[in-house]
């Protein structure tokens, strides 16, 4: 009973590990997912990702995209975000990135956008020192079930 305790209060290795993980890892990017592009001018990120990703597209995403990542600097902008969703896998992901520490976007923002749009947040990340990204996913309830095949 002792030894179960103590093995309950060591850290589990994917907690320890987390933080070390590179960012595309964080962000769930796969060599073949279809990701998408809006708004994103950072050059270490895409660099990372010209290395890792081949399907990459940049401006409006080609339908069934696996990762959007859209850049969003104000509120006003977050609107887009239910035209984006109709792009998205039902189990895709859109990214959004914004500024930290600004008032005119906060997070409580991208979420309340997120509902709108019909989608939930699920995840935050460490975008870069100046901005953080939120994901937002289609809930399971509202997914579309694949047909059979």
């Amino acid at each position: 009973m002792k030894k179960k305790q103590q093995e309950s209060k060591l850290p589990r290795p994917s907690e320890k590990s987390y933080a070390n993980r590179p960012l595309l890892d964080k962000l769930g990017v796969m060599p073949e997912s279809r990701i998408a592009l809006i708004n994103i001018r950072d050059q270490f990120f895409l660099a990372q990702l010209e290395g890792r990703a081949a399907d990459v597209s940049r401006g409006w995403p080609r339908k069934d995209s696996d990762l959007i990542f859209f850049v969003a600097e104000s509120t006003a902008e977050l609107k887009e975000l239910v035209s984006l969703r109709a792009s998205l896998k039902p189990n895709g992901a859109i990214w959004v990135v914004y500024p930290k520490g600004r008032q005119d976007i906060r997070e409580i923002a991208v979420i309340a956008a997120a509902e709108r749009a019909g989608l939930v947040d699920n995840k935050v990340v460490r975008f870069s020192d100046t901005h953080t990204a939120l994901r937002l996913v289609i809930p399971l309830a509202k997914r579309e079930s694949s047909p059979p095949s």
